[in-house]
């Protein structure tokens, strides 16, 4: 597709916490969490907080564990920075070196070097930190700060669009375990400690102030878990997976926000890439290449912060399935059982015939935030791992019952294949060999537990025909300069994506 020509998607999580200050789990784990599943990684650390509330009976304990972590951070600090290069691997794994300011005032802000070496700045707010980023750009150093959950109210933690930055801040977090703030209405409300989201601190406030920037997501996880699957992920269209690439591509603004599925979003006007802004012209063509995690249930193009054009499933072609074989996606996911009960999985899961074009983990952490939430249940459970197997994959992983009726704690893997005639899904847990046709599996989801009610369970997704995962679009447009175009993708499954916008004129 013109506009993206040579490159390729590499998913990753820029934002997410550790014990390295006030968090769960070693940053060693961290890391191999992250690599099981993301192309891309920094593990942040919280740093300072210039404006931190004054100690009282109702915030003391806030306050003392966030100073707590701040200067087990800088105690730390050398460590982090030989761990985050140890781990890094050009052409497989990235990581990158962040660390994160807090503000009452003008939001929280993520702050990224493009290695694995920097200091923690010491700075006294926002206008103070973007300074000093531009004095490192002059000495060569191009580190960044995006703000993130910025959907708080200004003054609560919420971004200060008044104060945002582009020459420091190319892309902006609009999605996280703190919720969705593309919007004042959407998915995923806000429902953490910290209050409801506010139109202020919206992704088209911003726009509709006029502000360039990029978007991605993160997990904000805390419990040495970056990716975990369905927080938030920021994809990237890369030259290479190395760091030189997604860095350009995060300054180009070439990314995207996704709450876990790896869907791969392709979208341009007149031929620019999102991100770009394009020349001034009345006629537009329009372009949106979604290849998704599951079958996809609409896509939106937004001009001007309004919805200009929705294609859904029933606007997309059914096409026969060919008689050679099929391309699709198998999903198998593990977990329920009683509420908190462990279990230890063994899987091994694949096809009988055809071949694996690509393997998706979609792994979770320990839902645990502050440091007063920890269970230690938790403490020995042995990190998620996934490995190919002639045509499947062999994948370890613990569960813990779903918390409550809304909330998943499943884990699973999916995989691409291209299936030949006849094909069977074989799959081996916990010991016990289970066979569906694939054919079985094209009607709809199949189910099973380990033993009787309440027991942990599994479960084969449907496999979805090509028509309903990989859709082009093409749109014709005419406006005025100043017009503003971005994309948004739902999937079946309540999984997200949304494009980094693209500015005419």
């Amino acid at each position: 597709m013109r506009g993206y020509d040579g490159l390729i998607p590499c998913y990753g999580d820029l934002h997410n916490h550790c014990d390295i200050s006030y968090g769960h789990g070693a940053l060693e784990t961290a890391f191999r969490n992250a690599r099981e599943q993301l192309d891309f990684c920094s593990v942040t650390g919280h740093a300072l907080w210039p404006d931190m509330p004054e100690p009282g009976p109702a915030v003391g304990y806030i306050v003392d564990f966030h100073r707590d972590g701040f200067q087990r951070l800088r105690q730390r600090w050398a460590g982090v920075q030989e761990t985050t290069e140890a781990f890094h691997e050009p052409g497989a794994f990235v990581t990158f070196l962040s660390f994160e300011m807090h503000s009452s005032a003008d939001g929280d802000h993520t702050i990224v070097y493009p290695g694995a070496r920097g200091e923690i700045l010491t700075v006294d707010g926002l206008a103070d930190l973007q300074r000093r980023l531009r004095a490192l750009h002059a000495q060569g150093v191009r580190a960044l700060a995006f703000p993130h959950h910025i959907g708080y109210k200004r003054g609560q933690r919420g971004i200060n669009w008044d104060g945002f930055d582009a020459a420091v801040s190319p892309v902006v977090e609009i999605v996280s375990m703190h919720g969705c703030s593309e919007a004042d209405e959407g998915p995923r409300p806000y429902l953490h400690v910290m209050g409801p989201a506010d139109h202020q601190g919206t992704m088209r406030y911003g726009l509709a102030q006029g502000k360039r920037f990029g978007v991605i997501g993160s997990t904000d996880h805390h419990s040495a878990h970056p990716g975990s699957y369905g927080h938030g992920r920021a994809g990237v269209w890369a030259a290479a997976r190395t760091r030189a690439a997604v860095w350009d591509a995060l300054w180009a603004r070439r990314t995207y926000a996704l709450t876990g599925d790896r869907i791969a979003l392709r979208f341009t006007v007149n031929g620019r890439p999102m991100g770009a802004a394009a020349p001034a012209a009345e006629r537009r063509e329009i372009e949106v290449h979604v290849v998704g995690g599951g079958p996809i249930d609409c896509v939106d193009v937004i001009k001007n912060n309004a919805l200009w054009r929705r294609v859904s499933r029933c606007d997309v072609g059914r096409t026969p399935v060919a008689e050679e074989g099929i391309r699709t996606k198998l999903f198998l996911e593990v977990g329920w059982g009683e509420r908190g009960v462990r279990a230890d999985w063994d899987v091994r899961f694949g096809l009988s015939r055809g071949r694996v074009l690509a393997v998706e983990p979609r792994f979770r952490g320990p839902e645990v935030v502050a440091p007063t939430e920890v269970d230690a249940a938790f403490d020995d459970v042995p990190p998620s791992r996934c490995e190919r197997e002639g045509r499947g994959v062999r994948f370890q992983t613990t569960t813990f019952g779903n918390p409550n009726n809304r909330t998943p704690a499943t884990q699973g893997v999916c995989l691409e294949v291209e299936a030949e005639p006849g094909a069977r899904v074989e799959a081996e847990i916990n010991g016990r060999r289970v066979v569906h046709p694939l054919a079985e599996l094209l009607e709809g989801a199949r189910a099973g537990r380990l033993g009787k009610i309440a027991s942990p369970a599994y479960r084969f997704h449907r496999a979805p025909g090509p028509w309903e995962f990989d859709w082009r679009l093409g749109f014709e447009d005419s406006g005025e300069p100043g017009d503003v175009y971005y994309v948004r993708v739902r999937q079946l499954n309540n999984q997200w994506a949304w494009s980094s916008p693209i500015w005419v004129g």
